[in-house]
């Protein structure tokens, strides 16, 4: 199962992550023999348990957590390669994405000791999915603006709101929700905490959101008096906003900001090859060229960007970077593959790499909205920079 990635690898990543990197890729022929491209380019959108429990049985979920909470304890430079070959494959992983990238790394950092005995173990043996509680109804890309409230009564909280694009909410066990628990809007950043809400409980709706392609991995959520325990607040109170801070930067920073179309690209290459051999056009040569720079320049500035977590670092305008560019480089490359298609009428075209070029170009406008917009990136961008 070749790719555009196999052939170039300039930014360097730790050598120990080469042997690491050869058994993920013994694992991804075994396991996604046969799948075709139009599946393959849903990826980290494509929920499949099943293939998440076999990851976990690898010991690849929780990959940077301790191993006495399932674990594997390796450092992000070896999640980076997991997920970049996931990606740069086509995996299925939407199932256990946000619970390993985001939300095991929150509550290992932040929760109780007794949060992390119970919820690491089954996030690292697939047995609890997560989902992001943070955009709502009329707030936009402004998270400071949620309304959802959490009310503390005599035995706990009580939950009262909506959340929206909370991406496979239907399918998960758990959200984590950014509320306001103290204080008004206007308080902006204060007054915001962060709770885990199971999704079972009395009070929770989840609607699925039909999107373009026909799938239905968006959903909103409505929360009515939703009686949380005192433990399903994570952190402490007023918490909320560094918590959010600091996981964006894990969500907008990583592989999934580059790799969205790569998959298309690649059954594209492959089609020029079986169908023009050595009469490629000129023009076909310099968008090859083009992309594979871009992918080389935005990996090389992802691994920077994962460098700095290994330092403990915080680098928020960096990510916000890396995520701006690379959402713009996903989107070009189906505008791109249409236009060639569009040219040249006549020819045979496998039916797999149009159903893959359908579904990535209907979800391509998506890629700049999730994770943050682009206007709030690039505002992000000029403040880190001196010049808001």
């Amino acid at each position: 199962m070749g790719n555009l990635l196999d052939n170039f690898r300039f930014a360097a990543l730790p050598a120990a992550t080469d042997v690491f990197r050869a058994e993920v890729k013994a694992f991804l022929r075994e396991h996604l023999v046969g799948m075709p491209a139009d599946v393959r380019s849903r990826s980290w959108m494509g929920f499949d348990a099943d293939f998440s429990c076999k990851l976990a049985a690898r010991g690849w979920l929780g990959l940077t957590l301790p191993k006495r909470f399932g674990g594997a304890d390796l450092d992000d430079y070896s999640r980076f390669v997991l997920v970049e070959e996931l990606l740069a494959a086509g995996a299925p992983v939407a199932a256990h994405w946000i619970a390993d990238r985001q939300s095991g790394p929150l509550i290992h950092k932040y929760g109780t000791d007794a949060q992390r005995a119970f919820y690491l173990p089954r996030i690292c043996a697939a047995q609890a999915f997560f989902c992001i509680g943070m955009s709502e109804p009329n707030a936009g890309s402004d998270l400071a603006a949620v309304g959802t409230r959490a009310t503390r009564g005599a035995t706990g909280w009580r939950l009262n709101g909506r959340k929206i694009w909370t991406t496979n909410g239907h399918r998960c066990h758990y959200t984590i929700a950014l509320v306001r628990s103290s204080g008004t809007q206007e308080d902006r950043h204060k007054g915001l905490s962060q709770f885990i809400v199971d999704l079972s409980l009395p009070g929770v709706s989840v609607r699925p959101i039909v999107d373009l392609t026909g799938d239905a991995h968006f959903s909103e959520m409505l929360f009515d008096n939703v009686e949380l325990a005192d433990d399903a607040l994570v952190g402490t109170e007023g918490q909320g906003w560094e918590q959010v801070t600091a996981e964006l930067v894990s969500e907008r920073s990583g592989p999934e900001r580059i790799y969205s179309s790569i998959v298309l690209l690649d059954r594209w290459m492959e089609w020029l090859r079986h169908a023009k051999g050595n009469d490629l056009k000129d023009e076909h040569v310099a968008a090859i060229g083009r992309f594979a720079a871009h992918l080389s320049t935005l990996r090389h500035m992802s691994i920077t960007t994962t460098s700095k977590l290994v330092a403990g670092e915080s680098p928020l305008v960096e990510a916000a970077l890396v995520k701006d560019i690379g959402t713009a480089f996903e989107q070009e490359i189906p505008a791109m593959i249409e236009t060639f298609v569009g040219e040249d009428p006549a020819a045979i075209m496998d039916p797999d790499l149009l159903r893959s070029l359908a579904f990535v170009s209907l979800i391509a406008p998506t890629f700049s909205l999730r994770g943050g917009t682009r206007e709030i990136l690039r505002g992000m961008i000029a403040r880190g920079l001196g010049l808001r």
